[in-house]
């Protein structure tokens, strides 16, 4: 067998389902998936960016709000029937809404409204990745949780933290869960990451930006492709003992106590 593995056939003949593929994170890792063999199917809420998106990755786009059971499961559904199989599942989509804030400024109908997005979603499309893997008894599920789900932080998003808790102790459950039956599940919990989200965020309180950004050991935000190779490797065989993991790519920001001079 040969030391080295050719990265642009470690995914080939896998069908990799992601949601809020259209851009960000999503769109990064669905590029670096298909640089490395698999077939792509975008599911996003943004048409115009989602079809540009599958074109770009020679993919299928399919029109999904991941807070609707129904299209979630059509989601997942469409990419078996055109293409065979649902081996990859990255379950990305998610928001962080300015009125999602500090506990005691953040009402009910907000909170609701990121819990339903950012972790009942990914309840929907594990239960809809699910029905594919296990008869066919193979795949990988990578769900997008955050650092935030392991440390605590002042500057706070209670609902967004609350549910990247719950993405993570989710992912947890199911990778022990379904171990045996050759799928594995893990939370993916990147650090502050230069995306659109975070650069709206960030341009309307600059002082909070930079508060966050003095946390980071590595000293700078995350690029969306550094946290494509870690969904890209966590997709592929290369990972295959690793399910039900913490899987941080955070430039060591929940590991200081203090940071670098």
């Amino acid at each position: 067998m040969s030391s080295t593995v050719d990265l642009t056939q470690r995914l080939s003949g896998k069908v990799a389902v992601v949601t809020g593929g259209a851009g960000g994170i999503g769109l990064a890792s669905a590029r670096r998936m298909r640089a490395e063999g698999a077939t792509i199917v975008i599911g996003d809420l943004d048409r115009d960016a989602g079809r540009r998106a599958a074109d770009e990755v020679d993919g299928l786009f399919v029109d999904v709000d991941v807070a609707d059971q129904g299209q979630v499961d059509a989601l997942f559904d469409t990419a078996a029937q055109r293409y065979g199989s649902v081996d990859i599942a990255f379950n990305n989509a998610g928001i962080s809404p300015p009125d999602d804030d500090l506990i005691e400024t953040t009402e009910l109908d907000a909170w609701d409204r990121v819990q339903q997005v950012n972790l009942t979603s990914v309840y929907f499309s594990c239960r809809a990745a699910l029905r594919h893997m296990g008869p066919a008894g193979r795949g990988s599920i990578i769900n997008t949780a955050s650092f935030v789900a392991v440390m605590g932080s002042a500057t706070s998003q209670i609902s967004y933290t609350a549910s990247k808790g719950g993405v993570l102790a989710m992912s947890r459950e199911l990778g022990v869960q379904y171990a045996r039956q050759g799928i594995r599940v893990n939370a993916l919990c990147p650090g502050p990451v230069n995306t659109p989200l975070l650069k709206e965020l960030f341009a309307k309180d600059p002082e909070r930006a930079a508060r966050r950004l003095i946390h980071v050991p590595v000293g700078r935000f995350a690029e969306p492709e550094e946290l494509a190779a870690a969904v890209a490797f966590l997709a592929s065989d290369d990972a295959s003992f690793i399910t039900a993991s913490t899987f941080l790519v955070d430039g060591g920001i929940s590991s200081a106590y203090v940071t670098p001079l």
